[in-house]
């Protein structure tokens, strides 16, 4: 069994580089969506602590509210990027370890989970309860993940399944970080149009999120 699994993983096309090579940013960026995914949870509980219907009678603006939490939950997601590069620089990973690509990778990460995040805080504002919330992410986690080029390149993908996947923020994600923490590794979008994407919606989803941010609180 072990042998046709690996047998499967050679037949992946990843050019000059290994499978694992490959996979790393891959496993960076799902530590990213998982975590991120949920944050929205936080604000039910603040909800039912009564600290939502504080912040919105503070003089901040709805913007600056959501802003901030997709920061901050960019902000806690480094903490997976670091334990990603000390164990891929343990299994022999060629990781750029130039300050000015860790510097990017970190941004990278930050943009990643402010999307995700802000995704979960309009979830959570849509359905109120934890228990809708907690099923719908579920839901949507392993979706975003499999229709990505996390685990496997888009071109062996199904149409159908390339069209989907060029429309996940994921998959910008995951070729930006490939780029900046692979040694030789060249981008199959080009960094600058990963970063217009992943940025645009963030910008999106923050303005949607903060017209409905107000909903939480009743």
């Amino acid at each position: 069994m072990f042998g046709v699994v690996l047998n499967q993983v050679r037949l992946i096309p990843t050019g000059d580089f290994s499978y694992l090579e490959f996979l790393t940013p891959g496993v960076l960026a799902q530590s990213v969506l998982f975590i991120s995914i949920f944050y929205g949870i936080t604000i039910v509980w603040e909800r039912d602590l009564g600290i939502v219907q504080k912040f919105l009678v503070s003089p901040s603006s709805r913007i600056a509210l959501v802003t901030g939490k997709a920061l901050s939950a960019g902000l806690r997601s480094l903490s997976q990027a670091l334990i990603v590069y000390l164990l891929a620089i343990a299994i022999g990973v060629s990781l750029d370890l130039r300050p000015l690509s860790i510097l990017m990778v970190a941004v990278t990460v930050v943009i990643g989970a402010a999307i995700f995040a802000t995704l979960s805080l309009i979830i959570a504002c849509l359905v109120k309860t934890r228990e809708r919330f907690m099923g719908i992410g579920q839901m949507i986690t392993m979706p975003l993940f499999f229709a990505s080029n996390a685990i496997y390149p888009i071109s062996i993908m199904p149409q159908w399944l390339q069209v989907i996947a060029l429309g996940n923020p994921l998959t910008y994600m995951v070729d930006a970080l490939r780029d900046l923490m692979i040694v030789g590794w060249v981008t199959e979008f080009g960094l600058a149009l990963d970063f217009v994407v992943m940025i645009a919606f963030a910008l999106v989803l923050i303005l949607i999120a903060s017209r409905l941010y107000p909903r939480v609180g009743y």
